[in-house]
């Protein structure tokens, strides 16, 4: 054998070696061979080199019912400016909510109440579009619109109400079919209201909201709902299986739906409608929060007692869903209707015992900071 030969021999050698090992370019298959697919690498811990990491977290905070105010002559004072500064640094989050129970808007001239302008027997709100930088200066990134006030001054509030929020830079969810995804700290949240309303998507129909939440979990990492479901007033702040009926009007069945949702893909339910506070509910290791009750009310919302006990939610969750922590910061609302914060802690005492008597089994646990658990 030739020099030569036997270093043509050698390379060839070194190329068979080299192929038997995996690290050589795989040869391009006949047009005739179907494709495979390759077999991706393991994921490292806390994610993978070719997925996001599923173990980071982002902290949320919601809040109940906010009114602020009622114009032409009801309104707080600096045009609204510094109405949230007491509770403003216990709701910082990453992402933070609430529920606009009321539009931003001039007078329209359509007032649902028509001549009952006093609300002896009808109730209307509203305030100037001015007040959606209110709720930005206060750190609100997200509202919800799926309530029954939302129409209180007709098609036309209602769309200066989401021009106004556009405009202050604000996102709001709630009409139908509106899906309201943010990316938060690298984690994509989206974000779907319901009511029993015809401008908000259907709290009612279960099979058709759960369509929606499998549209949303399709396009986010986490799925938040907020839902306007139940009785109102100081003897509706229990959870009972079955359609909560209100004043002739079907409330939706709170269980059910939120059952419903976290079986379709939801992570976390955030409830509100009741004025009070209602029991909280681990399902399948999820969050639900039945009712956080009314937050801000300013010469609109009764104060005084179980009305007027509230707070804030906090909560972190993992972009793969997984509930992290939990905490009730208590407020409540002082005359007429100011968010402060509450030294009697009353919302942590309250929530408790509910979830303990409306939940026994999967009631949320609240240590008397606040702190929420799952059963154990």
């Amino acid at each position: 054998m030739t020099v030569v030969r036997a270093r043509r021999l050698v390379a060839l050698l070194a190329v068979v070696v080299l192929a038997g090992c995996g690290t050589a370019p795989t040869p391009t298959a006949p047009a005739t061979t179907p494709p495979t697919t390759a077999t991706p690498p393991a994921p490292t811990p806390g994610g993978s080199s070719t997925g996001p990491d599923q173990s980071a977290q982002l902290t949320l905070s919601a809040v109940g019912d906010v009114i602020m105010g009622n114009a032409p002559s009801q309104l707080p004072p600096n045009n609204g400016h510094g109405f949230f500064d007491d509770v403003a640094q216990s709701m910082h989050a990453d992402l933070q909510m609430a529920n606009l129970e009321q539009p931003l808007t001039d007078d329209t001239g359509v007032g649902k109440c028509g001549a009952d302008t006093a609300g002896r027997t009808c109730f209307q709100f509203r305030s100037p579009p001015s007040y959606a930088n209110v709720l930005k200066e206060a750190g609100f990134a997200l509202v919800n619109l799926a309530n029954n006030h939302a129409y209180d001054f007709g098609p036309a509030g209602h769309q200066n109400t989401r021009k106004a929020l556009d405009t202050a830079g604000v996102k709001y969810t709630g009409p139908p079919g509106m899906i309201t995804v943010v990316t938060v700290q690298g984690i994509k949240v989206a974000v779907v209201g319901f009511a029993p309303y015809p401008w908000a998507n259907d709290l009612v129909n279960i099979p058709k909201a759960e369509d929606l939440v499998r549209q949303a979990k399709a396009q986010a990492d986490l799925v938040v709902i907020q839902v306007h479901m139940g009785g109102e007033g100081a003897d509706h702040t229990h959870t009972k299986p079955g359609t909560d009926m209100f004043l002739g009007e079907n409330r939706g069945d709170p269980i059910a739906f939120s059952h419903g949702m976290i079986d379709a893909g939801a992570d976390l339910i955030i409830g509100h409608s009741p004025h009070v506070m209602r029991a909280m509910e681990f399902y399948k290791g999820k969050l639900i929060a039945y009712s956080l009750g009314n937050f801000a009310g300013y010469h609109a919302l009764g104060y005084n007692g179980v009305v007027g006990i509230t707070g804030i939610l906090r909560v972190t969750l993992r972009r793969d869903g997984s509930y992290v922590s939990g905490t009730l910061v208590p407020t409540h609302m002082v005359a007429p209707g100011s968010p402060r914060m509450d030294p009697q802690k009353q919302a942590i005492s309250l929530v408790s015992s509910l979830c303990k008597a409306d939940f026994p089994k999967t009631g949320a646990r609240l240590a008397a900071d606040g702190t929420v658990t799952p059963p154990t």
